[in-house]
């Protein structure tokens, strides 16, 4: 999800793909799925049914515990995330393997109790975003960045809406002040909402 395809090239060239890359500059997978961070993931089997709705693809939330100092993480936060990618990834091989018989894909019960309700507040940001950003791509830069603000109201943790609609970096990615004093701010609200399977944590 990238609302400029210019700012998401660089990391399409860099990880060189085999396959076709999709850039979602409209963040219609975020409103159909309730998507509010990246990388997030979805699990639809060959009959076309979700049997692990949306949630964190691999990562634990470390996030706060980036060391300004150093400009990264410490060596303990980085063998914990690594863990937790491996054992996602290694969870996804098996559904691929076993399918309905792997143990990290859920029955239609559970699939659903999984579900987080999206209010008429994040409905309507998710709306609201879409007006933006064709606002945004004929010249009104002025009245789409006045409907982000009310974007970023309606649903603040979203974390997707927030990076696409905030100050941008050399980089093309929003994680300057604004970001991080959003994400230290966080208190107990978790930035990774924890993903229910063994070793992610």
């Amino acid at each position: 999800m990238d609302s400029e395809i210019e700012a998401a090239q660089p990391w399409v060239d860099e990880a060189s793909p085999t396959f076709v890359t999709l850039i979602d500059r409209n963040h219609q997978l975020s409103s159909l799925y309730n998507m509010v961070n990246v990388p997030q993931a979805v699990w639809i089997d060959e009959d076309g049914k979700i049997v692990r709705p949306t949630e964190s693809g691999g990562s634990i939330d470390i996030l706060r515990e980036f060391d300004m100092e150093i400009m990264g993480f410490k060596p303990e936060a980085m063998e914990r995330a690594a863990a937790a990618k491996a054992t996602y990834t290694g969870a996804v091989k098996d559904w691929a393997i076993n399918g309905k018989e792997s143990p990290y894909a859920f029955d239609p019960d559970a699939a659903r109790d999984h579900v987080e309700t999206m209010t008429d507040d994040m409905a309507m940001a998710h709306t609201k975003f879409q007006l933006g950003q064709y606002l945004l791509q004929n010249g009104r830069e002025d009245e789409a960045n006045e409907v982000f603000s009310d974007c970023r109201e309606l649903h603040p943790y979203s974390w997707n809406i927030f990076r696409q609609t905030s100050e941008k970096m050399d980089t093309g990615i929003a994680a300057g002040e604004a970001f991080w004093g959003k994400v230290m701010s966080l208190g107990d609200k978790e930035y990774y909402k924890a993903v229910d399977m063994p070793g992610m944590s």
